[in-house]
């Protein structure tokens, strides 16, 4: 099970973040997020952590631009971007995550036309905001997805949700993205709680 932990930004909060060797540490780069990151943080990244670039409908030289200045890994795509979009990124020989908001209603065939250019899909819940709404989906609904991309699950994980995550018997389940529900403010992770999921999860 793959834990990324989202919306980092404290250079202290991220070394006692790294002793705990998530898969992904996200950074946000939409200036309309609590959690944005104007500076990089300067910390050195063990191999085998990979660093991730949040984007809303950016423009791809920019993306590219800030790859190449942090040493992304991955790029994930939050906003309305096609799937066009993201084979650009993938003839960068980048990792491309692409976000879509789930709600009841959400059509798991619309995203087929992503599968030839995504490494991930990310499922986060549908809410006013591009991802952050810090609010869960019906997690059942997961079992209409049919294809072969792998997904992360995403949208208001707790602590109190491992044993639900458990349940979850999806054969592209590859893991889950963290952020909100375990915040002691916006971008400043409680380290002890992330360290208590991720044991009880693996």
């Amino acid at each position: 099970m793959k834990i990324k932990v989202c919306g980092m930004r404290d250079a202290e909060n991220i070394q006692s973040l790294l002793a705990l060797k998530p898969d992904f540490i996200g950074f946000i780069f939409y200036n309309k997020s609590k959690r944005f990151v104007e500076g990089f943080p300067q910390v050195d990244f063990p191999k085998g952590i990979k660093k991730v670039g949040v984007f809303v409908n950016e423009n791809i030289d920019v993306i590219l631009d800030k790859v190449k200045k942090y040493q992304l890994n991955v790029v994930q795509l939050h906003g309305n971007e096609t799937p066009e979009y993201c084979a650009k990124l993938h003839y960068y020989k980048l990792e491309v995550i692409k976000a879509f908001s789930v709600d009841e209603n959400f059509n798991f065939n619309s995203i087929l036309a992503y599968e030839n250019s995504c490494n991930y899909f990310l499922f986060d819940t549908k809410g006013t905001n591009y991802g952050g709404n810090g609010i869960k989906f019906n997690w059942e609904i997961l079992q209409k997805y049919r294809g072969n991309v792998p997904f992360l699950l995403s949208g208001g994980i707790s602590k109190n949700d491992v044993s639900e995550i458990q349940k979850i018997m999806h054969s592209a389940f590859e893991g889950v993205d963290i952020n909100s529900g375990f915040e002691i403010e916006p971008a400043l992770k409680n380290i002890n709680e992330i360290k208590e999921f991720k044991e009880n999860l693996i």
